[in-house]
């Protein structure tokens, strides 16, 4: 029993070091009160902790990053965080303090454990800082068939039970998310770089829920203006500092296991140091961080966070892309991104090395993690799913596979008109990083290196020399990765040269390097290039056939691929008005090795006119020229030697703009299929540009295609078809016995509508005839709109004057 003398001591000491925290600023205060933290710590018990994590610990938080109101979500981080001081100051010393203080291994940790083994001390997490779909699921109720989404608060603990499992708590009229110190942390720890991108790329991101008058969209279309705000856009900000990553990588390295837990116990104290039986708080620990970092960091706006199979048996439905809508994900998360699902993947690694080395028995699936189903930490039928997964995956691939997919396929999708590149370049990244596993560079063995320390050490330099010497491209081993992530080698390159296709003018040289990046890793194995095409011949065939072994074995394959086809890509697809490539079929079809206009090689060869245009109109640089002759080698080795015709050399001088309207021509109108559409490359399907108001645009290409569609304007031309013949009209004899003025007013009349009907079906048949089609999108212009707002203002201030002269 503590004596009550040392609990008010205790007590006012935490007092005391909460305003020391709150009134620290300078790099010279920051490390003096880091010191005292650890000195507070170090001479205190846990129960006399828990005063320290009940009044200064939550101050620390705010301190740390730079939240001066927790419960203001709309207010962005404080430049004078610690974390941003240390970024900012260059101080080595402030970030040794910081990185001894959050370590894993640091006293702060410890004195965590010890005070969440007791249950000493819980927080509330605020609603409105939580990922958005768990925001809208919170508030949401069962019995209101009019909210975002049906299930209630209840439904958190069974959509994600590793990240809300017991932790939701009733309180009405709302429901409380209640953490212990430890989760309190990593969340706000993960909320850290999703506040930053937001706030730092706000001009950025469209919200379709909030209408407002923005004088910027207006200014785009000014050329004096434009460039201003095109230099304001592209200012450079500071990515995720290298403090931050390091600490993410540490908290990765010592709770997230890639290998055999008995080999992985990195920065454990005599606290931390669990026996067999605790084995279950680790994998909890474990995947809670994952979890934690997915849902903040790839799902958190996404209007389907979850895969349907999931929300259909659990009776969930998610009613958020009303709500969400087309919004991108959480700019400038690039680089925590690559650093999170590189970790990740060397669980990859490790289980194709131990596959191969005959120990696939020992990794992620070893009696340790089986003895998970006889723990009472877990529901049964929760540990029993625990223990197949691992046992069956040994990885954290499938944790990752579908927000990873949906994360980097609405970047491609969804990027503003307006935006920088650099975003976009920064999670291409993830992905070729993601789709090349077998290819170990320097940044992998750190992180390594990181994870070695005691007795692991050994392991680890061995599991680097194994590392070396197998990363040599794709080898055969590799199929199974790349079968179960067959979407990230088919479809999203498609996606992905669609937004090559928009964003071409933004930056020509960087979207012509990052093309090339994929087809160099397309076209890095014969071996793979011929998986891919197997799989997606066997994907548009009924059955491999009899005689083919291999094929057969990998038909096996091509149900999942249909599936995640469809979940993967739910309600994602290119806008009518975009100027895509992908409209029709989009979730149902694989289209890269495809024959005709929206196949791979066609959209790839008309980039690579284009491409060649913007660099001629630009007078570019002799470097990009040469990126495009590797661009039509890399596509001739990727579709068998096919290679397009080159284009001549000294080309007639074409204006920039004309060139890229007439070359890009999006392949899509209303319903039809593209055999069905004659006016592909019209005007209407462009790209909406800066001097259109994007909504408008939107309605009047709607109704535009409802005009076009009851008018039978989208059918084929009808030059070639046979007129039908002219009836005769056979008047009666009645006609003679007309009289009085009332009858001729309505033969007239009947004259008039006839004549006007006769001259409208003549106009009809002429545009049918000549491919005419009803454009209202020329009505979106802001020139124009600005002139009717104008002149409606002028007439309203001119009766206005007269009404008040008359007066």
């Amino acid at each position: 029993m503590v004596p009550h003398s040392y609990t008010l001591d205790s007590h006012s000491k935490s007092q005391d070091l909460a305003s020391t925290i709150a009134a620290a600023s300078t790099p010279s205060q920051i490390v003096s009160t880091c010191a005292s933290i650890d000195s507070f710590l170090h001479s205190h018990t846990p129960d006399q902790s828990r005063h320290f994590f009940s009044l200064a610990f939550p101050t620390l938080i705010c301190k740390l990053f730079g939240f001066d109101d927790p419960s203001n979500p709309n207010k962005p981080p404080s430049p004078a965080g610690w974390i941003d001081v240390a970024i900012s100051s260059n101080d080595s010393d402030l970030s040794a303090a910081l990185s001894s203080l959050l370590s894993p291994a640091g006293t702060l940790s410890s004195a965590i454990s010890a005070v969440d083994n007791l249950s000493l001390v819980k927080y509330v997490f605020p609603a409105e800082r939580l990922p958005e779909w768990a925001r809208f699921l919170l508030i949401s109720s069962s019995s209101s068939p009019t909210g975002v989404a049906s299930g209630g608060p209840g439904a958190l603990s069974e959509l994600c039970p590793s990240l809300f499992q017991s932790r939701v708590k009733e309180s009405p009229p709302s429901s409380q998310i209640q953490l212990n110190v430890f989760e309190y942390f990593l969340f706000w720890f993960a909320y850290y770089p999703v506040c930053r991108g937001k706030s730092e790329n706000s001009h950025l991101v469209e919200v379709k829920s909030v209408k407002k008058f923005r004088l910027e969209n207006w200014a785009h279309s000014i050329p004096v203006f434009a460039s201003a705000v095109k230099r304001s856009g592209n200012a450079e900000q500071k990515t995720e500092s290298n403090l931050y990553i390091r600490i993410l990588r540490s908290y990765l390295s010592a709770y997230v296991p890639t290998y055999d837990l008995n080999a992985h116990q990195p920065y454990r104290s005599s606290i931390l140091h669990y026996a067999g039986g605790f084995d279950a708080k680790v994998v909890a620990r474990a995947q809670f961080l994952v979890s934690a970092l997915i849902h903040f960091w790839l799902v958190d706006n996404d209007f389907s966070p979850f895969p349907l199979k999931d929300c259909k048996f659990l009776g969930v439905s998610f009613r958020l892309r009303s709500v969400l809508g087309e919004t991108p994900p959480t700019p400038g998360l690039g680089e925590v991104v690559k650093v999170f699902v590189r970790y990740l993947n060397l669980s990859t690694v490790a289980v194709i090395e131990a596959r191969d080395g005959g120990g696939a028995s020992e990794c992620c699936g070893s009696p340790r993690w089986r003895n998970l189903g006889s723990s009472s930490s877990f529901d049964a039928v929760r540990a029993k799913e625990l223990v197949s997964k691992y046992n069956s995956l040994r990885c954290w691939n499938p944790w990752v596979q579908r927000p990873l997919y949906r994360y980097l396929l609405r970047t491609f999708l969804f990027c503003p008109v307006a935006a920088s590149v650099k975003n976009v370049s920064q999670v291409f990244s993830v992905w070729i990083s993601y789709l090349e596993p077998w290819n170990v560079t320097e940044d992998e063995l750190s992180e390594l290196e990181d994870i070695a320390n005691g007795s692991a050490s050994a392991l680890v330099n061995e599991r680097k020399e194994n590392y070396v010497a197998r990363s040599r491209g794709y080898t055969p081993q590799w199929q199974d990765y790349v079968l179960s992530n067959y979407l990230y080698f088919s479809s999203l390159v498609m996606h992905f040269i669609g937004f090559a296709h928009r964003f071409l003018h933004n930056d020509v040289e960087l979207i012509i390097q990052m093309v090339l990046k994929v087809l160099d890793m397309l076209t890095s194995s014969k071996e793979l290039i011929d998986l891919l095409k197997n799989v997606d011949t066997l994907f548009h065939s009924k059955q491999a056939g009899p005689g083919k072994p291999m094929l057969n074995n990998l038909y096996r394959y091509v149900p999942s691929i249909h599936e995640q086809l469809q979940d993967w890509e739910d309600g994602l697809c290119e806008t009518d008005a975009d100027g895509s490539f992908l409209h029709e079929n989009w979730n149902k079809e694989l289209r890269l090795f495809a024959e005709g206009e929206d196949g791979g090689q066609q959209l790839l060869q008309l980039f690579i006119l284009r491409a060649e245009a913007e660099l001629q109109a630009m007078s570019g640089h002799v470097s990009s020229l040469q990126c495009i002759d590797s661009l039509k080698e890399k596509l001739g080795y990727l579709f068998d030697g096919h290679t397009m015709i080159s284009s001549p050399t000294s080309p007639e001088p074409i204006h920039h703009q004309q060139c890229r309207d007439d070359i890009f021509k999006p392949r899509r109108a209303g319903n039809h299929a593209y055999v069905d559409v004659k006016y592909k490359g019209d005007w209407m399907r462009r790209p909406i540009s800066n001097d259109e108001i994007a909504w408008l645009a939107k309605v009047l290409i709607r109704l535009s295609d409802w005009m076009n569609e009851s008018l039978g304007l989208n059918q084929a031309a009808e030059g070639t078809q046979i007129s039908p013949a002219i009836p005769y009209v056979e008047i009666t004899p009645d006609v003679a016995h007309v009289c009085g003025p009332s009858e001729a007013l309505k033969v007239f009349f009947c004259a008039v509508v006839s004549w006007l009907f006769f001259v409208g079906a003549g106009c009809l048949g002429l545009m049918r005839r000549c491919g005419l089609r009803v454009n209202l999108r020329v009505l979106a212009s802001k020139k124009f709109v600005m002139v009717l707002v104008l002149y409606g203002s002028f007439s309203i201030l001119k009766k206005i004057i007269r009404v008040l002269y008359s007066m």
